[in-house]
């Protein structure tokens, strides 16, 4: 077994592609691997804090807020910061919703667990110009809430604590456009008006790189992660535009993100993207993707980890890759831990793993699963690692 790193250190050689002492967890640390409320609730009962309140910490995604010693009781190497909300921020509406900043509203239906975009829901349904883009209302990109204590945030826990700071700026923008103008409306702009869908995305994006810009003077020297976008371009059986569109609209926008945050910070870079993505992998080491979550395995050409590693190991650190939609749920604890063993024999390999769940922790996966993730990283993480 190798000397005992720091997690800092841990996660600075897995990020680097060096073999660390032990493959680095995250949970709650980056984006898309958080825990829903009820499983949380579960799991807090499980290990025995049946009175502890539970605090959300996504209104959309209903997302719990991680105490700090379930983190340490799990070992997560990673902490979060975030942007605060800015001060023109979410309205609550009547029956369960909300408008958020950007004009987009969501409900959460009765009985449900998230909040969705509703019917009419979205801001640009009905603006299809490039001169009504200019009209309308867009947030203010330095609104002083998002920043008001981020700084102290990130220096605390980058000078007194040894964990690996992981600074969530998210610049989506294609999914995002999609729910402003409407799913169907933004597809149809993607597939019949590109100078209209061009100018909405580059609109978009613009006020995000400017909040990442801003964020990035404030606590960029104390981050060692930066979440650089989340957007999903795949669902589970294909992508959701082809390649070739892809690349013509949608790629040149991703490279302007990430060649930003190349060009602001040395912190590694993060991408989220959900499904079944394989033909744009090399597309994001292309790019300057460094580190790509969540790694559905769930999903077409996602399954091979083994494979994905040959191919894309040398260059990307795969962070995720814990199946959420057959094993968490349905499997049982030795189910999970045979999980864990195959994903860090396949990805483990020369650093560059992280493990985490392929996506938030949803409310039906019992808590002696969730357990057993990371029991079977102590077991099965340690480097060298055992065949």
């Amino acid at each position: 077994m190798s000397a005992r790193m720091t997690h800092r250190e841990r996660v600075r050689a897995a990020l680097s592609h060096q073999e660390p002492d032990r493959v680095p967890i995250d949970l709650s640390g980056a984006a898309g691997d958080a825990i829903t409320a009820i499983a949380y609730r579960n799991l807090l009962d499980y290990l025995g804090y049946r009175h502890r309140p539970i605090k959300i910490d996504h209104h959309m995604s209903q997302t719990a807020l991680v105490d700090e010693d379930i983190l340490r009781r799990f070992d997560v190497d990673f902490r979060r910061v975030e942007l605060g909300g800015a001060d023109a921020g979410d309205v609550t509406l009547p029956d369960d919703a909300y408008r958020d900043e950007w004009g987009v509203v969501r409900q959460r239906p009765p009985g449900g667990y998230y909040y969705d975009l509703i019917p009419g829901g979205s801001p640009l349904g009905e603006i299809d110009t490039i001169a009504g883009l200019d009209n309308y209302r867009w947030p203010d990109p330095l609104d002083p809430g998002r920043f008001r204590g981020l700084r102290e945030r990130a220096k605390e826990l980058h000078e007194n604590t040894d964990f690996s700071v992981v600074l969530v700026l998210n610049c989506s923008f294609f999914l995002r456009c999609a729910e402003l103008r409407g799913w169907e409306n933004f597809f149809m702009d993607v597939a019949g008006d590109a100078p209209f869908a061009e100018a909405l995305m580059d609109r978009y994006l613009a006020i995000k790189l400017a909040i990442a810009g801003k964020a990035l003077e404030e606590a960029g020297e104390f981050a060692d992660v930066v979440v650089c976008t989340t957007d999903d371009f795949g669902s589970t059986d294909r992508l959701l535009v082809s390649p070739t569109l892809w690349r013509r609209l949608i790629k040149p926008r991703f490279q302007q993100t990430f060649d930003f945050f190349k060009a602001r910070t040395d912190a590694f870079r993060f991408f989220h993207c959900d499904g079944a993505i394989y033909p744009l992998m090399a597309d994001f080491v292309e790019c300057g993707v460094q580190a790509i979550n969540p790694v559905q395995v769930s999903a077409a050409g996602m399954g091979d980890t083994k494979k994905l590693k040959a191919e894309f190991g040398d260059a990307l650190t795969f962070w995720g890759a814990i199946d959420t939609h057959h094993v968490l749920p349905a499997g049982k604890p030795e189910d999970v831990r045979r999980e864990v063993k195959q994903r860090i024999a396949d990805l483990g390999p020369g650093g560059g793993y992280v493990v985490c769940t392929v996506h938030n922790i949803q409310p039906e996966v019992p808590p002696e699963n969730v357990v057993a993730i990371y029991d079977a990283v102590n077991e099965f993480g340690w480097y060298p690692l055992k065949p």
